[in-house]
């Protein structure tokens, strides 16, 4: 909830002076008990986005939200605090370009869902949208996840390709959905990496990068009746996105961005392959 006010904010949907919706009207609309609405204002207030948020009348956006927002300011976040609302800004774009470089593309998915809302709701509506996608190849042996004792486990390489074909299929499948629903020019394309990405990497109209690094950790999974498998494992969506800004963070920040898009477009014209986001014969 907090994220998807922030989003709002970010957004420039609630303004500066704005009085939020009541309590009540929250509670309703994301379907919640008071106390998340109340804790999910908070946490905004916390980061001076919101004043006045108490138990009576509405919260205000503060005057220096905008500031407070800034990606050169912003600390670094976890993925699916700081995706969708960088994400729903760049919709703000007339032709919105979106890059990335992942290994499932679940935050990605998720990510999307807030524009997504916002196109459906009439609130925003770009003439155009770009997505690329950089994704492990099926035909290689994954560095995670991997058993401990073993370097590779068919359940294991299954698991993740059904994840990574289901995710795309779902991104593909809303994205293409606005063409017929919206009438905007959507075009997505995915390509295989032939090695497995230590970091992710998000692309934002050529003026933001959203950087991770994928934290890999020993657990334990349970698959059918077996012993359960002592595996390396990552939480993508629990890594924490650094953001870098072309226009607004300094020589460092704009060296950077422009770096990073073209690691991106070498890697996507040379190395990788045509991705079909196939299910597994």
């Amino acid at each position: 909830m907090a994220d998807a006010l922030r989003a709002r904010i970010r957004a420039g949907q609630l303004r500066p002076g704005d009085r939020m919706p009541t309590q009540a009207e929250l509670s309703r609309e994301f379907e919640v008990e008071r106390g998340a609405v109340r804790q999910a204002l908070r946490i905004l207030q916390e980061e001076n986005l919101l004043i006045n948020v108490t138990k009576g009348s509405p919260a205000t956006v503060a005057d220096d939200a905008p500031a407070a927002l800034a990606p050169h300011s912003a600390p670094p976040q976890p993925t699916m605090v700081a995706l969708a609302s960088r994400i729903t800004e760049a919709f703000q774009s007339d032709h919105v370009e979106i890059d990335a470089l992942c290994l499932t593309a679940v935050s990605l998915t998720l990510a999307f869902g807030e524009p997504l809302r916002l196109i459906h709701e009439g609130r925003i509506k770009p003439a155009k949208v770009t997505v690329r996608v950089l994704l492990p190849s099926r035909d290689i042996d994954l560095a995670f996840p991997t058993p401990v004792a073993d370097g590779n486990d068919a359940r294991l390489h299954r698991r993740w390709l059904s994840q990574r074909n289901a995710q795309g299929q779902v991104l593909q499948h809303n994205l293409r959905n606005l063409r017929r629903t919206h009438g905007i020019d959507v075009n997505i394309t995915f390509r295989a990496l032939p090695f497995t990405p230590p970091v992710k990497l998000y692309l934002l109209n050529g003026s933001e990068a959203l950087f991770a690094y994928y934290m890999i950790t020993k657990q334990e999974e349970q698959f059918d009746d077996r012993e359960p498998l002592e595996m390396y494992d990552t939480v993508g969506t629990r890594s924490m996105l650094f953001p870098f800004d072309r226009d607004a963070g300094g020589q460092r920040d704009s060296t950077f961005v422009e770096q990073s898009q073209l690691w991106f477009d070498a890697i996507w014209n040379t190395i990788s392959q045509d991705l079909t986001l196939a299910a597994e014969a």
